[in-house]
C-alpha cells in the first residue's frame, strides 16, 4: 500500500495488493478477534476508520458466495400506530424496510445512486425528456399468483398525480402529466415539462408498484411475503419462493423498532438483533470495541434539523428564526456530538454529497451568540418551547447544546421531551418548534421539492415561496451546467435566508450489523443501505 492510500478512510479490501490481502485473509480465517485485527492494522499506520472499512469489506470478499438460510431481526429507531401499508404514504425507516421486502419499483438505486432496472427492463426518453418509455418485465407474479402487467404500473404511478392525491411525494413528481399504457408490458410517462431526473426519482421509497385497484395491502412482487403485521410492534416476512429474480438469501426476517438508542445497541451487542439503524454517536466506541458486531459508517447528507413553523408564532417572526440559526455551534456538533462522522450544515438541505448542485459559494453561517442575542431581542421573544424526541442519533444532544448556548445570552429554550412512538403523526409539522431527521434524496431537485416545494405534503416549515416553485421546474429542464447551478444556488439562498429550517449538521449513516451479515448495501439515501438489505444480504 502507498502511504497516501492508507490514510484514506474509504480504503477497502479490494484496494490492497495481494500481500496485504493475504494478511487480512489469514487473520480473518485464522480465528483472530476483530479487536486484534484492528489493532494490528492501526499499528501499521492505517486509520481506525480505514481499518474498519478494510475488515468489513474483507469479510465480504472472503465470504463472497451467498448462502441460503437463516433469519435476521432488524430494529429501526421509530414505529407506531401510523405505520403504513400503502407505499405512497411511507414515512419511516420501518415503512421503507417493509416496503423493500414486499414490493418492487420500476427502478432501484445502485450504491452509486445510478438508476437500475427493476420491474422495468429499460427506460428511454424522447429527444427533450418530455416523454419516457418503460418496457416492463414479463413473467412476474404477485404474491397471490396473478400476473404483473402494465395496468398495475399505470394505476400505481397515476396515484401520485393530481391535486387530490395524498401521496407524500406528489410535489416531486409534479412534472409528470400522466402515465399511459402502450401494451401489456410497456408504459409511457408524459411530462408537463422536461424531466431528465425521472428514472432516478422512481427509485424513491414511495414509488413501489402495487396491484391495479388496490392500496398495496401487502400483496407485492417483492422478495418476501408478509406473514404478519402489527403496527407499532413488528412485521414478520417469509421468503417468496416464486420471486422473479434469484430470490432472497434469508428464509425470513423480522422488522421492528427499539426506540431507546441505548437499548437498541445493547440488543445488537447481545445478539438479540442482527441489524440496527442509527447508532448513537455516544455508542460508537461500544460498538467498535464489541466482539461480533461492526459499525458501518457511510458518508451522506442525513439532516439533523429543527423545524420552525412559519405559519404560526414564533416562527412567523424572521428574527426569531435567525436567532435559532445563529445560536447553533456547528463545528462543536460535528466534532463532539457526531464524533467527526458528519459535516457542517448551513440551514439548507443540500450538501457536498449532492455534487455539482450544491451551492458551495453560499457563505457558511457561523456560531455567533451576539447576533443570536440581537435577533432574539428584536423578535420580542425571550423564550420558546422545542419538542424533542430521539428521532435520529445526536439530535437530542444538539438541542441540549442549543439550550445551553441560549441560556448564556439570556434566552430560555425549553426542551419538551416526547416519545418516539407516534412522533411523526402527533408532533412533526404540528408543534411550532420540533426536531426532524431527513434522509438524503437521490437528486437535489427531489430533496428541495419534498421539503420546500410550494404545497408539498412534507413542507414541514410551511414556508411556501412562489419563486421556489418556478426554480424547481426551471432546474429540471436546464441542460446548461452553469445555468442549472445558478438555479440551485438561488434556491439554496432563498431557503438559507427565508425558511424556518435550522440544519446545524449532516450525519453519516451509522448503522450496526452483526459480523456474519454479509453483502450489506451502502446506498447513501437512508439507514441500512436505504433499506435495500432484505433481498441481498446473507449470513456467513
Amino acid at each position: 500500500m502507498k502511504d497516501d492510500e492508507i490514510k484514506k478512510h474509504e480504503l477497502k479490501y479490494q484496494d490492497l495488493d495481494h500481500v496485504d490481502k493475504g494478511i487480512v485473509e489469514k487473520s480473518v480465517k485464522g480465528g483472530y478477534s476483530r479487536r486484534d485485527i484492528l489493532k494490528l492494522m492501526v499499528a501499521t499506520g492505517v486509520t481506525m476508520a480505514a481499518a474498519e472499512n478494510m475488515l468489513y469489506s474483507g469479510n465480504v470478499a472472503i465470504a463472497a458466495t451467498p448462502k441460503k438460510g437463516g433469519s435476521v431481526r432488524m430494529a429501526n429507531t421509530i414505529h407506531g400506530p401510523d405505520d403504513q401499508t400503502d407505499p405512497m404514504l411511507f414515512t419511516s425507516g420501518a415503512d421503507y424496510g417493509r416496503g423493500r421486502a414486499v414490493y418492487n419499483g420500476l427502478v432501484q438505486h445502485a450504491n452509486d445512486l445510478s438508476p437500475q432496472p427493476e420491474l422495468a427492463t429499460s427506460f428511454e426518453p424522447n429527444s427533450d425528456a418530455t416523454e419516457w418509455t418503460f418496457k416492463l418485465r414479463k413473467g412476474v407474479e404477485w404474491h397471490d399468483g396473478t400476473k404483473f402487467t402494465a395496468d398495475d404500473v399505470v394505476w400505481s404511478m397515476n396515484r401520485h398525480l393530481g391535486e387530490d392525491s395524498t401521496s407524500v411525494i406528489k410535489s416531486v413528481l409534479a412534472t409528470v402529466k400522466e402515465w399511459k399504457k402502450l401494451g401489456s408490458h410497456e408504459v409511457k410517462a408524459i411530462m408537463h415539462s422536461p424531466n431528465s431526473d425521472l428514472p432516478t426519482l422512481l427509485g424513491m421509497f414511495q414509488n413501489k408498484v402495487i396491484k391495479d385497484g388496490t392500496t398495496g395491502d401487502w400483496i407485492g412482487t417483492g422478495p418476501f411475503t408478509m406473514e404478519s403485521f402489527e403496527p407499532g410492534v413488528k412485521s414478520v416476512h417469509k421468503r417468496n419462493e416464486n420471486y422473479w429474480r434469484e430470490g432472497a438469501n434469508l428464509d425470513a426476517c423480522v422488522i421492528t423498532a427499539i426506540t431507546d438508542p441505548v437499548a437498541r445497541v445493547n440488543a445488537l451487542v447481545a445478539g438479540d438483533i442482527q441489524i440496527m439503524s442509527n447508532v448513537d454517536p455516544k455508542s460508537f466506541r461500544q460498538v467498535e470495541s464489541a466482539e461480533g458486531v461492526t459499525l458501518l459508517s457511510i458518508p451522506a447528507a442525513s439532516q439533523l434539523g429543527i423545524c420552525i413553523l412559519k405559519n404560526t408564532k414564533p416562527g412567523e417572526n424572521d428574527d426569531f428564526v435567525k436567532g435559532m440559526q445563529y445560536i447553533q455551534d456547528r463545528e462543536r456538533v460535528v466534532k463532539r456530538i457526531l464524533k467527526g462522522k458528519g459535516s457542517l450544515g448551513n440551514d439548507t438541505p443540500i450538501s457536498a454529497s449532492h455534487g455539482a448542485d450544491w451551492c458551495s459559494e453560499l457563505a457558511q453561517r457561523e456560531f455567533d451568540p451576539d447576533k443570536a442575542k440581537f435577533h432574539f431581542k428584536k423578535s420580542g421573544y425571550s423564550g420558546a418551547d422545542l419538542f424533542v424526541a430521539p428521532v435520529t442519533a445526536g439530535i437530542e444532544d444538539i438541542c441540549l447544546l442549543a439550550q445551553a448556548n441560549c441560556a448564556k445570552i439570556g434566552f430560555k429554550l425549553n426542551l419538551k421531551k416526547v416519545p418516539n412512538d407516534g412522533y411523526w403523526g402527533a408532533v412533526w409539522m404540528k408543534e411550532p418548534l420540533n426536531v426532524v431527521s431527513w434522509n438524503m434524496r437521490p437528486t437535489a431537485n427531489s430533496q428541495l421539492a419534498l421539503q420546500f416545494g410550494p404545497g408539498s405534503s412534507w413542507n414541514d416549515t410551511f414556508w411556501n415561496n412562489d419563486r421556489m416553485g418556478e426554480l424547481l421546474t426551471l432546474s429540471l429542464a436546464e441542460i446548461d451546467p452553469a445555468k442549472r447551478h445558478a438555479h440551485f444556488c438561488e434556491m439554496q439562498t432563498l431557503i438559507h435566508e427565508g425558511s424556518g429550517m435550522v440544519i446545524p449538521a449532516f450525519s453519516n449513516i451509522n448503522d450496526g450489523i452483526a459480523n456474519n451479515v454479509m453483502n450489506m448495501p451502502t446506498v447513501p439515501l437512508g439507514q441500512c443501505g436505504a433499506m435495500e438489505w432484505p433481498e441481498f444480504i446473507w449470513l456467513a
